[in-house]
């Protein structure tokens, strides 16, 4: 049976309930490993893991999992430390405590792209995607990639999230970079590259963060301490990354890889 939205915040007060600490304020772990998120009544061995403090008396709780859509898991009792620990995630030693279902929220930026993996298309906005790399020294077969996986180099599309242009740059995103018409293609490259330059710098080349702070945002990314568990944005990595491949070999920057001779 699919429980409604407040299951989410249920499952929290249940894990709040069994944890052990003063009264008044629970205390509830956040942890991430491989890209999989869990919530805990203590930190997991093995899992990046934030603590929450719960009011008892709160009139609703947070949302720790993030917009994930709807999902249904289990919360697992095991001992850790001499002591008896719930957790969602099904760690060695756990048996099966509570089966649940829930919806978390919408309302994420994250977003698959418009564009699908495909062909090459270097007759897209040549001379701009060439200028663009030349003064933001972004690699210009990333910009395509992420231009295609984006909007397919549609000028005029519009995501449902609101991103425009062949870029599909955010309001606050062309705001910032000053863009006066998000739809002009010339603009749109031009801050998109520029956007990608200063994510390029502070994630130090990790084109993989690169990615997923272009589609989830900054505070996303530093919110999970790397890519999102979302699944629109880890499709969103994996596409773009396909499509740089593919791009690298169309502009003759990466050989073709090799095969056997049949």
């Amino acid at each position: 049976m699919l429980l409604p939205r407040a299951a989410a915040g249920l499952l929290l007060t249940v894990l709040a309930l069994l944890a052990s600490t003063e009264a008044g304020a629970r205390t509830v772990y956040r942890c991430v490993q491989g890209g999989t998120v869990s919530l805990a009544t203590a930190p997991e061995p093995g899992s990046k893991c934030v603590a929450k403090e719960i009011d008892d008396n709160a009139v609703s709780t947070p949302n720790l999992w993030g917009s994930m859509g709807v999902f249904s898991g289990t919360l697992y009792e095991r001992e850790q430390e001499g002591q008896k620990v719930y957790s969602t995630r099904n760690l060695p030693g756990s048996t099966p405590y509570l089966k649940f279902t829930v919806q978390t929220p919408p309302g994420e930026p994250a977003h698959p792209g418009l564009g699908r993996v495909g062909k090459p298309r270097l007759d897209r906005y040549p001379s701009e995607f060439k200028a663009a790399a030349r003064r933001t020294g972004v690699d210009d077969a990333w910009l395509r990639a992420v231009a295609h996986a984006e909007s397919d180099f549609d000028a005029r599309a519009v995501s449902p999230k609101g991103a425009m242009g062949v870029m599909q740059l955010m309001p606050d995103v062309a705001k910032e970079y000053g863009v006066a018409d998000p739809f002009s293609s010339t603009e749109s490259i031009n801050a998109g590259a520029r956007h990608l330059s200063g994510l390029m710098k502070r994630y130090k080349g990790d084109l993989a963060l690169v990615a997923a702070a272009y589609n989830a945002g900054i505070g996303t990314v530093s919110r999970y301490g790397g890519v999102p568990p979302y699944a629109e944005t880890q499709e969103y990595v994996s596409k773009v990354t396909a499509l740089y491949e593919l791009y690298l070999r169309a502009l003759g920057k990466k050989a073709a890889p090799e095969r056997p001779a049949l």
